[in-house]
């Protein structure tokens, strides 16, 4: 049955690399969450098949900035079109909420009391150094935090940002937007034959 994935994708290279594009950034490792089956992936470039069979598979896909960087980074590599599977970008939420763009980190340490173990530099940095297995298990970090905050907010109807005086409450609906989509859906297919 469908369900929703939360996912995430580390590339190979940084935006100075490849001069701000992001289709070139090229997929190091993506990890993901599979709500149905409570099961965490992780998948090398080499593997990106079978993340794609989950995808197709899901009713719902859900990621921190992931519209507008880990879907563009993805779509390169698969055959249809990533844009048309139903999506749920938590930082597009927040932003339409808030006007603020806020680091994923800043959000689990306020709301969660939990911090990520490292930034999109570092795991360039690992991939460059070939340690490939700290680098997935950096990216299933952040898929997991990713989750946490998802569930939080959707127990809770908001979640915690920080300020310079305490922390603010940020009301949000995650809720309806996943349970609409919890266990319904088409397979997400996009291409044209």
């Amino acid at each position: 049955m469908p369900s929703p994935i939360v996912f995430d994708v580390e590339t190979k290279h940084s935006f100075r690399e490849v001069g701000n594009d992001t289709r070139k950034l090229g997929v190091s490792v993506v990890a993901a969450y599979d709500y149905g089956t409570d099961r965490l992936y992780a998948f090398r470039e080499t593997e990106l098949h079978n993340l794609f069979s989950l995808f197709e598979k899901a009713s719902l896909l859900i990621g921190y900035n992931s519209h507008s960087f880990d879907l563009v980074v993805l779509n390169e590599y698969y055959v249809g079109d990533l844009f048309k599977f139903e999506h749920f970008d938590l930082l597009e939420d927040i932003k339409t909420l808030t006007g603020r763009r806020y680091p994923l980190d800043d959000l689990v340490r306020a709301t969660l009391g939990k911090n990520k173990s490292g930034h999109g530099l570092q795991a360039i940095e690992l991939y460059n150094q070939g340690k490939i297995d700290e680098l997935m298990a950096y990216c299933k970090d952040d898929v997991m935090l990713t989750r946490d905050l998802l569930d939080f907010g959707t127990k809770n109807g908001y979640i915690l940002a920080p300020s310079p005086k305490s922390k603010i409450k940020i009301g949000v609906e995650w809720k309806k937007i996943v349970d609409k989509k919890r266990t319904g859906g088409n397979h997400n297919l996009t291409l044209g034959f």
